[in-house]
Formats: C-alpha cells, sequence, structure tokens
C-alpha cells in the first residue's frame, strides 16, 4: 500500500505509539497515508478506537512477527 510519511512507534508503550500518530497526522494533508509500525500489543485495538474517535480512516492492520503494520488515512 502507498503511504505519505511512516512513523516508527517500535519499542513504545500506550499511549505513545497514539500520541505520536496523532501528531504525524496533523502534519499531513486530509488524504494523505500514514504508515505505523508498532510493537505494543494494545496498539491493534488503541487504533482502531482512535480511528472512530477521530474520524480518521484506518484502511488496514497486520501482524508480522511481534510488529504490527498499520495505514491510517488523514480525514
Amino acid at each position: 500500500m502507498n503511504f505519505d510519511k511512516e512513523l516508527d512507534a517500535r519499542g513504545l508503550n500506550c499511549p505513545l505509539p497514539i500520541l505520536r500518530a496523532k501528531k504525524s497526522l496533523a502534519e499531513l494533508q486530509p488524504g494523505q497515508v500514514l504508515r505505523i509500525i508498532a510493537t505494543d500489543p494494545g496498539s491493534v485495538k488503541d487504533f482502531a478506537a482512535f480511528a472512530k474517535q477521530t474520524g480518521n480512516e484506518l484502511l488496514a492492520s497486520a501482524q508480522k512477527d511481534k510488529e504490527f503494520e498499520f495505514f491510517m488515512k488523514r480525514k
């Protein structure tokens, strides 16, 4: 999937991946996509809830070994 910016949140625990993603999304234009890589297992639920609360779209999420990858589109 194509993305406009990448956020490496590996090694960070809740709520830091969400806070960093919020800051990164604010730097994007509407419709642009942020790729987030995280290692916190709680981030799966966190990013789903974050998308609902903010109106940003969670395009995809996947797990590879102990890493989680999210693609979020700015509203």
